[in-house]
């Protein structure tokens, strides 16, 4: 073992700031950094801003197979904790993965509010996943699928791992189920942001209205973007997608949403 285990640029973030407190959770396979202009800009507005680094993320792959899906939600319960103590009110933000571990944090936790940012509901049909964990002894890792950016450049400094952990996939399914039983159990204001050029989460399969029907709140919106890839927080529409964020945050910094 050696130090630093991080990747450069895989470093957790904290901007301390007013009394509203924005835990912001990163995506599978990637790093605090692809939530950290957001970060940035939620605390341009005054308020207290947390990225977490999730366990076996930012270090090396292998680090995500032995990582099961409690160790990404106790990456996100420490957050918490951390931000509750120091600001009156907490908001959960997640992309893709933190999006889902958003969801079912908010589900158990009295936050103040929940955005899911490119969240699935499932994942896409593929014969190989009853057998995902037998298949990762034969097949580690597997590769990546085709990049989804409509910037180009804001793939530069994004820190992801080069394929994805194949043990990983059983986690995601898992906690997908997870996820989807506690949605009804979210009374929390949601906010939800999707691209429908996402080639990661198809607008076909309907994810963002699946988990909106589902979510136990009266008080959610879908916001839609139109030429965002996956990545939505530094894609080429994130400066909608931070705007959103900020309105969202800040109606709920007023006690309202």
């Amino acid at each position: 073992m050696s130090i630093p285990q991080l990747i450069s640029g895989g470093e957790p973030f904290f901007f301390p700031g007013g009394a509203c407190g924005c835990l912001l959770i990163h995506g599978f396979t990637g790093a605090p950094n692809e939530m950290r202009g957001l970060g940035e800009y939620l605390h341009g507005q005054g308020h207290t801003v947390l990225g977490v680094r999730l366990s076996g993320h930012a270090t090396q792959p292998e680090d995500m197979i032995r990582a099961r899906w409690w160790d990404w939600l106790a990456s996100v319960e420490d957050g918490w904790h951390l931000l509750h103590g120091c600001t009156e009110r907490v908001v959960v933000i997640g992309l893709s993965l933190g999006g889902v571990l958003a969801l079912t944090f908010a589900s158990e936790y009295p936050v103040a509010g929940v955005a899911a940012l490119a969240t699935p509901h499932h994942l896409p049909k593929d014969p190989r996943l009853p057998f995902i964990k037998p298949l990762s002894l034969i097949q580690p890792f597997l590769p990546k699928g085709p990049p989804d950016w409509r910037d180009p450049s804001a793939n530069m400094g994004q820190v992801c791992y080069p394929v994805d952990p194949t043990r990983a996939y059983a986690e995601v399914r898992d906690l997908l189920t997870v996820m989807r039983q506690g949605l009804a159990k979210i009374s929390a204001p949601g906010l939800f942001v999707y691209s429908k050029d996402d080639k990661t989460i198809q607008v076909d399969e309907h994810h963002a209205e699946l988990i909106y029907a589902g979510l136990g709140s009266q008080q959610k919106e879908i916001v839609w973007l139109e030429t965002s890839g996956h990545v939505i927080t530094r894609d080429i529409n994130r400066g909608l997608v931070f705007q959103a964020v900020a309105e969202f945050v800040e109606q709920i910094s007023r006690g309202g949403a």
